[in-house]
């Protein structure tokens, strides 16, 4: 929030009393002094625990909750649900109780038909954005099944070559008037035009710059400080 970024992205698991908590992985191991999986504890529990830093030591920060982080980030940032797909009917719950469905979105790489399935009843309360691997057999048949039935804000697309077909559903869903997110973390989500690319390869036109080229308004990065960096000294902060 404080570095000016547009959107944060974040993981959920839920706990044993059915709180929803910020959690990348299926179990407490690698980032919290505790073990096992979130599902196994209660939320009291659970915040009887720290988190870990990046190398491994125990830190003060406790795990927080969605509804912690949506009251934290409410008119502030913009709140991208990775992992939590699967809880959609209680992110929804949350936002509604915070004030923040506006802010929020929820993603998942499924076919509109499946998703007006499963969660029709919320999908005009919520943020939904599609996803679809581009080198894939069913990503147009994905894409048309949105453009047909909805016309998401966003659409994020991932690719892990460069060919004749990713170039063309780009430009359709771009004609369609829909923003296209890619995420730049590592090489096959973007056919080698990544984070690292940028900063240890030294070659940011070739990343980030190439990225913006192709028409890509939502980056998602691990460097933020240097992707807003780079947007500003090329101009390309829009």
């Amino acid at each position: 929030i404080d570095m000016g970024v547009d959107m944060v992205e974040l993981d959920l698991k839920k706990t044993k009393d059915g709180e929803l908590i910020l959690m990348h992985d299926g179990t407490l191991d690698r980032t919290t002094n505790g073990t096992g999986k979130p599902e196994d504890y209660t939320l009291a529990e659970l915040k009887k625990l720290r988190l870990k830093n990046g190398a491994g030591c125990r830190t003060r920060h406790q795990i927080p909750t969605l509804r912690e982080t949506m009251l934290l980030c409410k008119g502030k940032i913009l709140v991208n649900v990775d992992k939590g797909y699967e809880y959609f009917e209680d992110v929804q719950k949350i936002l509604e109780e915070t004030g923040t469905a506006n802010q929020c979105v929820v993603k998942e790489r499924l076919p509109y038909q499946t998703v007006k399935e499963q969660h029709g009843n919320i999908l005009d309360k919520v943020i939904f954005m599609p996803k679809a691997d581009l080198c894939r057999a069913d990503a147009e048949s994905i894409i048309d099944s949105y453009l047909q039935n909805m016309k998401p804000l966003a659409f994020e697309v991932r690719f892990s070559q460069v060919d004749d077909q990713v170039l063309r559903l780009v430009k359709k869903l771009r004609d369609n008037g829909i923003q296209v997110f890619v995420n730049a973390l590592w090489p096959a989500q973007n056919a080698g035009h990544d984070d690292d690319r940028a900063v240890e390869l030294r070659q940011p036109d070739e990343s980030w710059g190439w990225l913006v080229q192709q028409g890509f308004k939502l980056i998602q990065t691990d460097r933020p400080a240097l992707l807003l960096e780079y947007l500003r000294v090329k101009n390309l902060h829009k």
